[in-house]
């Protein structure tokens, strides 16, 4: 079972919180971050590149730094004050009419370690380390991972009965998206809810995150190899996560656009489709307007943008191998039968011949994007479901790169947890 415990979280009063948080650190770049930021934004601590002019690397020693500087003043100016006891918390977010209600604590690293905490996706060790600098130099866990657990039902009520309450915070963010968050400061249910995860909760799995998770492993362990009298209850054991139960998140599709044809005419490439796929021309421009964006009907069938036209594409039986967990899904028979077998594309992380969509953005930033003459051809994918993600994580199997895009994002700088 996995271990958690409630901690004392620092984060903004509630009549300024909405000055105070901020998107994530990944998700802008230093260019957007420093045209969103105001004066009290979390922007200036986890991406203080942007008080620089001209904006500094982001690894240069002065940005970390600055980081550190901006944390402290943050809290000397009041911007951020930490709780007086340790507490959950209920963290709710709002896309259309999904509401997906999760609960704020603390995990602890060596389920991580010894695999309580399961992944479905690969780190590069250049982004953990960046992240584990941030960690180790601020002595505290800026920004919450993002988890999900199977379903318990007390713990649904605990939270259903907490989030029934007037929230703390309640605000909408810039892309529309509800973010609520109520504090759970009863020690009664406090000790209940670890309780329930302890004795209850087998596992937690990675749903984003997977950089931050293992930096702050790597910075738990580094301050227990430091500390000759290291308990195994210091703060610096446990990390902030945000863990929602798995049948209230929904995974979008993550999709692909490709630069060029690898030596092949449009002719030639829809030629070479068929030998894998049964393709279908469901939409082409008419009367002057262009061709109405076509969604992926079930798995095993893509969207294809070519040409100014949308095609159906459906894998023919036999081309993927319904008994291998990684081998069916979408993102590998797309991989394998299209992107490597026809195109050329080897390795999806480091061809630069390939970028990544985020199902928010829509169909239509993929004909975009091959409209404009920047890309050549789009592939949307029907989306991995999260039993999908359960079942490869618990066989202890790796998802292709960009396989999950998970919406909305976790807001930061609701709140702060110190490793001291």
């Amino acid at each position: 079972m996995v271990r958690v415990k409630p901690f004392a979280a620092i984060r903004p009063p509630k009549e300024i919180v909405t000055e105070v948080a901020a998107p994530p650190y990944d998700v802008l770049n230093s260019e957007e971050a420093l045209e969103m930021a105001g004066e009290k934004s979390l922007l200036h601590i986890t991406k203080p590149e942007i008080d620089f002019n001209p904006i500094l690397p982001d690894h240069d020693q002065r940005v970390y730094d600055k980081a550190v500087e901006n944390f402290k003043q943050w809290k000397a100016r009041g911007w951020l004050v930490q709780d007086p006891k340790p507490c959950y918390y209920v963290y709710a977010q709002t896309m259309g009419e999904r509401t997906q209600y999760g609960l704020v604590l603390c995990a602890h690293t060596d389920d991580y370690a010894e695999g309580r905490i399961k992944k479905h996706e690969l780190t590069r060790k250049d982004k953990e380390d960046d992240r584990m600098i941030h960690v180790r130099i601020q002595n505290a866990n800026i920004e919450p991972v993002f988890f999900a657990y199977r379903d318990n039902e007390e713990l649904n009520a605990i939270v259903a009965a907490a989030s029934a309450g007037v929230p703390e915070y309640d605000f909408v963010d810039e892309n529309g998206f509800g973010h609520r968050f109520w504090v759970i400061s009863d020690q009664d249910t406090i000790d209940r809810i670890t309780k329930l995860f302890t004795t209850q909760v087998d596992a937690f799995y990675v749903a984003d995150g997977h950089h931050r998770t293992a930096a702050a492993a790597r910075v738990g362990a580094e301050k227990r190899a430091e500390n000759p009298a290291h308990t195994g209850q210091e703060e610096y054991n446990y990390f902030m996560t945000v863990c929602f139960p798995e049948s209230q998140l929904k995974i979008l599709d993550y999709n692909r656009v490709v630069k060029d044809l690898n030596g092949l005419d449009e002719e030639g490439f829809l030629n070479a489709l068929e030998a894998d796929f049964e393709v279908a021309l469901v939409s082409k421009p008419r009367c002057g307007r262009p061709a109405k964006p076509v969604a992926p009907t079930g798995l095993h069938n893509f969207s294809m943008y070519l040409g100014g036209k949308w095609y159906s594409l459906t894998a023919r039986p036999g081309r993927y191998d319904d008994t291998d967990p990684i081998g069916v899904l979408d993102v590998t028979i797309l991989s394998n039968l299209v992107l490597d077998r026809i195109l050329g594309i080897k390795d999806l992380r480091t061809d630069k011949r390939i970028d990544f969509v985020g199902g928010i953005r829509g169909l239509g930033e993929l004909s975009r994007r091959v409209d404009c003459g920047e890309m050549k051809v789009a592939f949307a994918l029907y989306p991995v479901s999260m039993e999908q993600l359960i079942d490869i994580a618990d066989s202890g199997n790796i998802m292709p790169p960009k396989t999950t895009w998970f919406e909305p994002k976790l807001r930061s700088g609701l709140a702060i947890h110190s490793l001291a």
